[in-house]
């Protein structure tokens, strides 16, 4: 599979996180693996945020935060009102999880080149 629906957008998945995440390993791990899968040729980037700056200046809601094109890939989830430089938990049905869920990342990939 590549990307021709939206030819020359090659998406940009963010990995951010904290220096001490547990959860970061594992979540980019599911980035990789993910992006491999559905075959599209997204560039991934980290971002270590080491303090309040710079959890302010990127609108950080915590530990590991993954977005495609600049948008959170937790479903319906609300922009942060408060920045944190610590661990982030996502909302699935009735308890929290510690990193996003595969099909979110999935559906978010898919739909930044228009195969949603």
């Amino acid at each position: 599979m590549t990307t021709t629906d939206r030819p020359g957008h090659r998406p940009v998945i963010e990995v951010l996180y904290v220096q001490a995440c547990p959860h970061y390993p594992a979540t980019l791990a599911l980035v990789e693996r993910v992006r491999a899968e559905v075959g599209i040729d997204a560039e991934l980037r980290t971002s270590v945020i080491v303090d309040q700056a710079a959890a302010d200046q990127v609108g950080f809601p915590g530990s590991p935060t993954v977005r495609v094109d600049g948008r959170d890939v937790e479903p319906d989830s609300e922009p942060a009102t408060e920045y944190v430089v610590g661990c982030r938990l996502y909302r699935l049905e009735h308890r929290f999880v510690s990193q996003p869920e595969e099909r979110w990342i999935r559906e978010a990939l898919l739909q930044a080149v228009g195969r949603s």
